[in-house]
Parts: structure tokens; sequence; C-alpha cells
């Protein structure tokens, strides 16, 4: 419908053939999710002969994009990375993360750190335990719901039974909250929010404020059982080559950024974390792998 060329990279999801596919074929928009755009950028920075400039505007979702991987794109290789939220039951765009012009800097750069405020035509909701609906402060934490013209309603030949779908709205198993603007923050997936001592830990937040650190290539967090607790969070790092931060280090730089009792006592470095076909964390196989006793954890 836009006359535009469509570039297909086939199951070339690594970052050397997508950087070679945009150096030669200079396409102008493009979309993955974080961990590809990361790949991408430090095969970029350790080969600066390839040319990714062509690239205008790159959607990335499926999972929190990191602050500093937008900025290094946008300020070194003028490449803007806009975050943005959906899924299939959603046709699938929902929310895109464009800030109003007349912010300041530091204020755009903390809304685009958000999965935006909702597309015309879509209403968007937080809910809480008790199916009460939460207000748009930016504080309140709930369910992210979402409901309009083209958001499915129900599934064919499947009851509704309030799991997925209630009063007319979508469920959709994100878990954040909503501010006075209608910018949203998704802090977690219902199935992966770490319940410590009866108290909510995001495992997307301490990934984001983890893969900031400049010794830290991926990071993963999950949450694993504990005797006392219930449950505490498990960091799971990929370091950068040459570097050797260790736990206590990495530590120490959460406190401060977050509750005292979120930090992590749990460590564990990986070559890889796990991914799922389209380059998510695969948490669901990091929780196997320890129950199975398979992660070399340190705890501090």
């Amino acid at each position: 419908m836009a006359g535009a060329d469509l570039l297909m990279p086939d199951r070339f999801l690594q970052a050397e053939p997508l950087v070679r596919l945009i150096d030669a074929q200079k396409p102008t928009v493009a979309g993955a999710v974080p961990t590809i755009w990361n790949d991408v950028l430090n095969f970029v920075e350790a080969n600066p002969s390839y040319d990714i400039s062509s690239l205008g505007l790159v959607a990335c979702g499926g999972s929190a994009v990191p602050v500093h991987l937008m900025e290094i794109f946008e300020e070194k290789y003028g490449v803007q990375v806009v975050q943005a939220w959906g899924m299939t039951e959603t046709s699938p765009l929902a929310t895109v993360a464009r800030p109003p012009a007349s912010l300041d800097t530091q204020e755009r750069w903390r809304l685009r750190a958000t999965q935006g405020r909702p597309v015309p035509g879509v209403e968007l909701r937080i809910v809480g335990d008790a199916g009460n609906e939460l207000p748009h402060d930016g504080e309140a934490v709930g369910e992210l719901q979402v409901r309009g013209p083209w958001i499915t309603g129900s599934y064919i030949g499947e009851e509704d039974d309030g799991e997925k779908f209630q009063d007319g709205w979508l469920r959709t198993g994100d878990v954040g909250r909503i501010d006075e603007r209608s910018f949203v923050t998704l802090t977690d997936r219902t199935k992966d929010v770490i319940k410590s001592g009866g108290e909510w830990i995001s495992s997307v937040e301490l990934e984001l404020l983890l893969a900031g650190h400049p010794d830290v290539l991926e990071a993963s967090v999950i949450g694993v059982p504990d005797e006392k607790w219930q449950e505490r969070p498990l960091a799971v790092i990929v370091v950068r080559d040459g570097r050797e931060p260790t736990p206590a280090h990495l530590r120490d730089f959460l406190v401060g950024k977050v509750a005292k009792w979120w930090l992590p006592e749990r460590w564990c470095f990986v070559s890889e974390v796990p991914k799922t076909s389209v380059g998510k964390f695969d948490k669901k196989r990091l929780r196997s792998l320890h129950a199975e006793g398979e992660l070399a954890v340190v705890e501090i």
C-alpha cells in the first residue's frame, strides 16, 4: 500500500547477515526485538566499515528497549529507535512511544523508554487483583487490559470464563502502570513477576538497569524459590568481551536505583541467554535450567 519494497531476512537473524543486508540494500524502516538490535549494535561497533545509516526508523518491541541502546543508535548512527507495544490480538499495534515535541530532552527520553500511548481507536486500562480499575497516575500497578474495534473480543471455539476477557476487555497478561499522559510502562508479564515476601519485584526493571552497565551485554532476571521469602530474583548475565564484573560490583551498581529488597543475592554468568524463536529471552527455559541445577549460581 505504501509502495515500498519489502526485505525479508529469512532465518538469518544473526547480526552479521542482518548488517550485511542493511549495508547492501539500504532499507529505511525496520523492526525487530531488542535482543536483535543489541547484537546488531555490537557487530557494527566491532566492524565500523558497515553502513546502517539508511535506517531512518526502527520500530522495536516484544520486550522493553534499554534507553542506552536507543541513545547510541540515534546519537552515533542517526537511527531512531521507537518503542511500541502490541499483540497478535491487537492486530498488532496498540501503543507507540512518541512523546510530545514540546517537552524537554530529558522528559522525552523518559517517555521514549515507556511502551508509549495508545494509537487512535484503542482504549487501555489497568486492573487490580480484585478486578477494580486503577487510576492513571503513573504509580498504581495492575494488569493491562485493552479494547477497540479491531481488538480480539473472543477466541473461536473457546468459552469465555473470565481468564482471557473481562467485561469486553482483552486481558493482555502484561503488568504495568499508566501515567497522566496515557503513556504505558510495562513492568512484567503476570507469569514473570517475582513475588518476594508478599511484595512485587519487576524483573523487567532490573534487566533494563543491568543492561545499562558498560560491562553487561545481556541481562535476564527470573524468580527462583527461596525458603524465607518465597521467591527471590536471580540475575543471569552475559558480559562483554574482555570484561569481568563481579556479582558484588553489579549489585553495587543497582544500589540507590531500586529498593534495597529488590537487590539480587543470586547471580549467574552465561555465554548466552536462551531465546525464543523470535529473539525474546526464554525465561521458561531459564527457570527449567535452574530447577534442573544446570545454572552455576553464585550467592553473595
